[in-house]
This record gives C-alpha cells, sequence and structure tokens, in this order.
C-alpha cells in the first residue's frame, strides 16, 4: 500500500531530534509523501528546511490563527518569499480559531490574515490547508466570498454534516485524522461518509490526535495506515480502490507526485 499525511508538524518541538527516527518509520509503513506544515515564521522555515533534507517532505508556509501575536500583516511578504521555494506546495496551516477566545477583537485580529493568506495563495497558484475551530460561519463566509482558486482542504474537519454539504460547494476537500477512529466520535464518522469520494483526504496532525489504537501517545506520520482502515471501512471500500482514490486526491490538490 501506498500512503501519504496530507497535514502533519514534524516541526514540532516534540520531534526534535527525533526527525530521522520518525522519518524511517513512515517509510516502512508505506508513506511516500508527508506535508508537514508551518504556522509562523519560524516553523515555516523548519518545515521548508525538513523538506530539503527528507525527500519524501514537502513544505506548507502561513501563518496559524493562534500563532499571530506580534505578527504584522507586512510579514506576509516573507511568507511570499518563503513560498518560492519548490518543495513549498501549499500555503498553511491557516484560518479562524474562536475556541480559545471567542472576542471581536480575536476575530478582528484572525480575519485580515486569513484573507491575505487565500489572496497569496491565488497569487502564487497554490492551495491551501486550513484550519477552522469554532469558526464555521465566518469560515464558510469568508471562503465564499474569497474562493480559493488553487484548491483548498478544511483539515481536520470538525464541522457539521450540513455544513460540509455548504462548503463542498466550494469545491474544497476535507481531511480527516485521528477522531474518526474515537469510539464515541460520531459526527467525524459521519462526515466521512457523506463527503464526496474525490475530495477526501487522511492525514495525522501529529504530533496530535492520535488514532485508536495509539490514542493518548505522541501521534506521528506512521500511523496513517489506521485512519486510512477507517476511512475504507466507514465508506464500506476495498483497500485497495480507496488508495487509488485517496492518492489521486492528494496528487490533485498539492501536485506531489507518490
Amino acid at each position: 500500500m501506498i500512503y501519504f499525511d496530507s497535514h502533519c508538524h514534524l516541526n514540532d518541538e516534540r520531534f526534535l531530534g527525533q526527525e530521522e527516527e520518525v522519518v524511517f518509520r513512515a517509510k516502512e509503513a508505506g508513506l511516500k509523501a508527508i506535508l508537514c506544515l508551518g504556522y509562523d515564521l519560524p516553523s515555516s522555515k523548519q518545515a521548508i528546511a525538513l523538506a530539503e533534507h527528507f525527500d519524501i517532505v514537502y513544505a506548507a508556509v502561513g501563518f496559524h490563527p493562534q500563532n499571530l501575536e506580534g505578527a504584522r500583516l507586512e510579514d506576509l511578504a516573507e511568507i511570499e518569499t518563503l513560498a518560492h521555494h519548490p518543495k513549498v506546495v501549499a500555503i498553511g496551516e491557516v484560518g479562524l480559531d474562536y475556541y480559545w477566545e471567542n472576542d471581536e477583537a480575536t476575530k478582528q485580529r484572525q480575519r485580515p490574515f486569513f484573507i491575505e493568506q487565500i489572496a497569496l495563495a491565488n497569487k502564487l497558484g497554490l492551495p491551501l490547508s486550513i484550519h477552522a475551530r469554532e469558526a464555521t460561519e465566518d469560515m464558510y463566509q469568508i471562503l465564499k466570498a474569497n474562493r480559493p482558486t488553487a484548491g483548498a482542504v478544511l483539515h481536520c474537519y470538525s464541522g457539521s454534516v450540513e455544513m460540509l454539504r455548504e462548503f463542498a460547494k466550494l469545491d474544497l476537500y476535507f481531511g480527516f485524522d485521528g477522531p474518526i477512529t474515537y469510539k464515541n466520535s460520531v459526527n467525524p464518522k459521519a462526515c466521512v461518509q457523506e463527503a464526496s469520494l474525490n475530495r477526501l483526504l487522511v492525514e495525522t496532525d501529529s504530533p496530535y490526535l492520535a488514532p485508536v489504537p495509539k490514542r493518548g501517545q505522541t501521534n506521528e506520520p506512521s500511523y496513517i495506515p489506521y485512519i486510512f482502515d477507517q476511512v475504507a471501512s466507514l465508506r464500506g471500500m476495498e483497500k485497495e480502490s480507496l488508495e487509488q482514490v485517496l492518492n489521486q486526491n492528494f496528487e490533485n490538490l498539492f501536485h506531489v507526485k507518490l
């Protein structure tokens, strides 16, 4: 089987000094591509450094909505410069997050960065990897008004089935990870079943959200087969058929050949 991990944070401090072992285990598990997401300038640079060092690692660069402390819109000029690197295949991780703070000041800080990063992705012809937490309505309205022209994935999709149908009208992809393996995680399972097959992606979001049977451990890309198997089960598909479709989805969005 050939796999990919469409969203992980190999640049997280929990992997510091262990990158060689983590990537080795990923290769042993059958992964041919790992997309490492930046969340600010230093982590975006680190994602590129990892992509330069490992053949199967690719990078995305951008500002996460929870990492805007001290950031200025002018800093996106440096993100644009980084995005010209040949192994940068997306702008991300970008988006909206109202989980920790839901006041108007938070929204006014996050929205401009998100909109400007959509515009940057469109300018460069790159897809977006989007984070949305407790911000579904604002996310939908912004994406409806600022359509990503090179595609986008709502990573770790946690919205409702009803909103998935609305987002699907914007031609978005949907990334699913560890929570679809959790016993009481009803809504993510329903969303896997509802999403169009040609818009599905799998991811680990490692080091977070380890799937069953690794739940509670530090997540890593080599655990992607557990997520893939759960998607196959939920969709009632043979693994070989699902492999072909998901790999094509990954190639179509990120233009990375597996």
